[in-house]
């Protein structure tokens, strides 16, 4: 019973999680919302019919319309703006300050491209969306006008949409298994009260059968005592005895139809258990897939960030308590920008999946972590090990990477990596080591990058 509460437990446990990941999201949609309002806001003053289509869009998502109705009215958006361009460029309408402003990329919208490129990076989607995925990133980056941008926009926010229901369609799986499993313990608990109740009514019958003979005794024996003929005696006896044989014959029989009842319930019962044992086993195997994706990357296949904050928690309290040494290495891919930007971001995820399989091939032992812990951003720890040695198999990982062979169209692509390690102390506290280790980064990548540097 303790064991199947505390899966009850370690269920709610997953609803929580689920719930602050919907909100998470759900926050997201919103940021996206306010930039289609602000870009609508921007775009007015054009056109009279331009200024319709964007009034229109504007008050459709201010009533948070669905991701269908505002891909359709950006449909529309973009027709109205080609319209309008083949009359009179759009370009040309606005005073010659406006145009030059508009022709260079504008400082708050390049912002905007990159928090929604960011975002989109992030998003765990489904690995059959991720190609969904990269061709909106690379419509994001080809997007110089508002039409075109708005669209992106609105399709990242249908990703996110479609992330959220996924989302909330995992908590009411959640729901329902939690919900099993209160069925199943109100099933025991009925069986148990059924059991219970047998007993009593078993011992209850056992009462009232040695209460009867008792009675039956004692009548004979006064029957007995002051009887003086023989031959009614013998009557008496005999009723007597007959009596005392029927009751015990009814007791047997009913003792009978009580063992045979019990021996069918337990025989349920055991089947159930066994049942719910199967279940049981089942559900723990989901849940620790479930716990074991949650805290994994879904492109790289290593651990994620929030493995990484965990992870760094327990090795500040351990470095506090006197354990042994331990070191963390931030990574970063050089010039990763520029890879995506050349040879777009179906070859960037290559790139990512390769070099993290270098830094799971760097983790040996059980007790070091390998995780991505941002876009090119990853981390290392090595338990047990001085800065010495951990900058020496740094080397190691940082060669291995620059010898990672990647062609794009029979173009060789240099792929190197940016390391900083530091030693944890048992004073630190997390941001603390971290910003060291960043701050070792750093002066990797201002020395010329593809460096290892200790802080």
């Amino acid at each position: 019973m303790p064991e199947t509460i505390d899966w009850k437990q370690k269920y709610r446990d997953s609803l929580d999680e689920l719930q602050a990941e919907e909100d998470r999201w759900r926050q997201a949609e919103q940021v996206l919302r306010r930039l289609i309002g602000r870009l609508c806001a921007a775009g007015m003053g054009v056109d009279p019919q331009l200024d319709d289509e964007l009034s229109a869009l504007a008050a459709a998502n201010r009533r948070n319309a669905d991701a269908e109705e505002l891909a359709r009215m950006a449909a529309s958006l973009t027709s109205v703006v080609v319209a309008v361009d083949a009359v009179a460029p759009i370009l040309s309408s606005m005073p010659v300050r406006e145009a030059a402003r508009a022709a260079a990329p504008a400082p708050t919208g390049v912002l905007i491209q990159s928090a929604i490129a960011a975002l989109m990076e992030q998003l765990p989607l489904e690995p059959s969306q991720s190609a969904a995925r990269s061709d909106l990133l690379a419509e994001l980056k080809a997007a110089h006008s508002d039409a075109r941008f708005a669209a992106v926009v609105g399709r990242a926010a249908e990703l996110v949409r479609t992330y959220g229901d996924s989302v909330a369609r995992e908590r009411l799986h959640a729901a329902a298994v939690l919900g099993d499993v209160t069925r199943s313990l109100e099933e025991m608990a009925g069986y148990l009260t059924e059991t219970n109740n047998a007993s009593q009514q078993r011992y209850d019958d056992a009462q009232s059968h040695n209460e009867s003979m008792l009675w039956q005794v004692h009548e004979l024996t006064g029957e007995v005592s002051s009887s003086t003929e023989l031959s009614l005696l013998q009557s008496l006896v005999k009723t007597r005895l007959e009596r005392v044989t029927r009751e015990v014959c009814a007791f047997r029989a009913r003792e009978e139809n009580r063992m045979l009842e019990y021996s069918g319930r337990a025989e349920q019962m055991v089947t159930r258990i066994t049942q719910l044992e199967g279940e049981a086993q089942e559900l723990h195997a989901k849940l620790d897939n479930e716990k074991h994706g949650a805290r994994l990357d879904p492109l790289t296949g290593i651990a994620n960030r929030k493995s990484f904050d965990e992870r760094l928690a327990v090795e500040i309290v351990r470095r506090q308590r006197g354990a042994a040494p331990g070191v963390m290495l931030l990574w970063d891919i050089d010039d990763f920008k520029l890879i995506n930007d050349t040879y777009g971001h179906r070859v960037g995820d290559r790139v990512l999946q390769n070099v993290a399989g270098c830094f799971k091939a760097a983790t040996r032992r059980a007790c070091d972590l390998a995780a991505r812990i941002g876009g090119e951003e990853f981390a290392l720890f090595l338990d047990g090990i001085a800065l010495p040695e951990a900058l020496r198999m740094a080397e190691e990982v940082r060669a291995a990477v620059e010898s990672l062979r990647f062609h794009f169209r029979g173009t060789p692509v240099r792929v190197t990596v940016s390391c900083g390690i530091t030693e944890l102390q048992s004073a630190d506290a997390a941001d603390a080591a971290f910003d060291r280790a960043d701050s070792a980064l750093y002066r990797a990548k201002r020395a010329g990058k593809n460096l290892c540097v200790a802080a």
